[in-house]
């Protein structure tokens, strides 16, 4: 039986993060998301989390475009459905083509609701195999190699399993190469958010020689066919995010072979149904490796990915970091926190197993909307 909705809250908050946190497409200190709080008829509640950004510039979506299109269609939506599930859900958004970040903050909510009611853990609801999940730490582009070597020695003092670095041109092989020579021994991957192109070959031969995990999304964002190119020329994996939306771009980035290993990011695809799609594909039926990333989430959010990243085709560290990598402070209770072995522990409580602290919410709340279904 389906779960029968009464309210929807829709929350724009903004978080300050701990420093700066540079890629090659632009800086964050502080970052806007927006919380989807749904609540049953029983009184039971879930919440879900838009991981939009102020601009266009990891994708099309911001924050703003993500609250006009829950608005205007996805409410709307919502309130012809009368009894919810996670996969009606979806099938009901795919009416409206793309925005895949606002689609995943109503559904994720949805899908929280369900394991909440059901009294069971989302982890559990979607198939894991694992109560914890390898956690590896994304470290974004620093002012001098010194600094970036002593950012990098602080988080695998803390215990991380997995180096990121965040690569642009000009600042690429030199940084790789000195964490490389200071840590032999580290898994390390480069990230290049799509920063360069097939001119740029020498620039990966380089980088080819120095043991990565993977090299994360090194050309265009809707690219296919130069990752294809480029596969076939280095022996490094090649790793896509931003050209990933879908399980049918999956399905032809493993036709062309574009790439040996996928970033999931529920966000960019649209919610944890098109999440289970990608990784029955890639990963159940193809035999291919994949990893959760991040997208600088509040708690809320966080809880989702550690969920996902409890399925069996999940084989590398994720950037699934503590909530105090990032916030001084979180806005769920217990925060996430990082084990002495470099995991996280997914949370045997029902849904995304930590309690949303409302207050701090609605503290850090420029905008609040209300939608009585």
């Amino acid at each position: 039986m389906g779960l029968e909705l009464r309210r929807i809250v829709v929350y724009e908050v903004w978080m300050r993060l701990k420093s700066e946190f540079r890629t090659s497409f632009g800086s964050t200190l502080e970052r806007p998301a927006l919380l989807v709080r749904v609540e049953e008829r029983g009184g039971e509640e879930g919440w879900g989390e838009v991981v939009a950004g102020e601009g266009p510039w990891y994708s099309y979506e911001t924050f703003q475009t993500a609250w006009h299109v829950i608005d205007s269609y996805l409410i709307p939506t919502l309130s012809k459905l009368g009894v919810y599930e996670p996969e009606r859900v979806a099938r009901a958004f795919s009416r409206v083509r793309g925005h895949n970040m606002a689609k995943a903050g109503v559904e994720e909510a949805i899908w929280d609701l369900k394991a909440r009611v059901e009294g069971r853990p989302l982890w559990e609801v979607l198939g894991g195999v694992r109560s914890k999940v390898e956690s590896g730490v994304s470290i974004g582009i620093q002012r001098s190699v010194e600094d970036l070597l002593r950012v990098v020695a602080g988080f695998l003092e803390r215990g991380y399993r997995r180096v990121k670095i965040k690569i642009e041109p000009g600042w690429d092989v030199g940084p790789a190469r000195a964490v490389r020579r200071e840590y032999p021994d580290v898994p390390l991957q480069v990230d290049a958010n799509a920063a360069y192109s097939l001119a740029d070959m020498q620039v990966f031969r380089e980088l080819d020689k120095l043991d990565l995990l993977m090299i994360e999304q090194p050309l265009h964002y809707d690219d296919l066919i130069d990752h294809a190119e480029l596969a076939r020329i280095i022996s490094t994996p090649i790793c896509l995010d931003e050209s990933i939306k879908s399980v049918r771009d999956a399905a032809a980035a493993y036709k062309l072979g574009s790439a040996q290993v996928i970033n999931l990011k529920p966000g960019r695809v649209g919610g944890l149904v098109e999440s289970l799609r990608i990784h029955g594909l890639w990963s159940s039926s193809l035999g291919r490796p994949l990893w959760v990333g991040g997208m600088l989430e509040t708690g809320v959010g966080r809880g989702h990915l550690v969920a996902l990243a409890t399925l069996p085709g999940v084989r590398y560290p994720n950037d699934i970091s503590a909530s105090d990598r990032y916030y001084d402070e979180d806005i769920v209770e217990p925060p996430w926190t990082l084990n002495k072995d470099g995991t996280i522990t997914a949370p045997s409580k029902p849904g995304i197993g930590v309690e949303v602290l409302v207050e701090r919410v609605e503290r850090a709340s420029r905008r609040t909307k209300e939608y009585r279904l």
